[in-house]
């Protein structure tokens, strides 16, 4: 009886873990850019660049996105049955979770945009490595890769007009 208690449990815990894991990122992000919204009004930006107050609302749904996708992979696969899938996805969060800091608390622009570049190739490749074992999760990206894709063009535009 004991031992169907912990399996009955894991996909639930697991899925936690992930949302626990992508919380982190969102924490850091939000403690790097305490001063982010006066920060990002005072510099010159492109005339398509959103509201500052859009920026919470997309990225609270895409953090579940990526949570949900990493769960589903896993949840299939497991760590042994996905670890290098996994462990791609483990590399795009440390780099989603180091732009903000890079670009708002260091105000490094241009370090900030190498991150940002970076991390996308490496969520198209997540897409691509997701897509052969779960094809749901990497649909589940694809609106996270389109996001970041705009976030690199505003990036690129901030380091040229600033």
């Amino acid at each position: 009886m004991t031992d169907l208690a912990p399996s009955r449990f894991r996909p639930v815990v697991g899925l936690v873990g992930f949302l626990v894991a992508v919380a982190v990122v969102a924490v850091v992000g939000s403690l790097a850019a305490v001063s982010a919204q006066d920060e990002y009004l005072g510099l010159r930006l492109p005339g398509w660049a959103p509201p500052s107050w859009l920026f919470g609302p997309v990225w609270t749904v895409l953090y579940v996105l990526i949570a949900v996708s990493g769960w589903l992979v896993w949840r299939r696969f497991g760590v042994r049955g996905a670890s290098r899938e996994l462990g791609v996805f483990g590399a795009q969060l440390v780099l989603n979770a180091l732009w903000t800091p890079l670009f708002f608390g260091l105000g490094l622009y241009g370090v900030a945009l190498v991150d940002i570049v970076v991390l996308l190739g490496v969520i198209v490749v997540l897409i691509g490595m997701f897509a052969r074992k779960h094809r749901v999760a990497a649909w589940l990206l694809v609106p996270y890769a389109v996001w970041v894709g705009y976030a690199t063009a505003l990036n690129a535009a901030i380091v040229v007009l600033n």
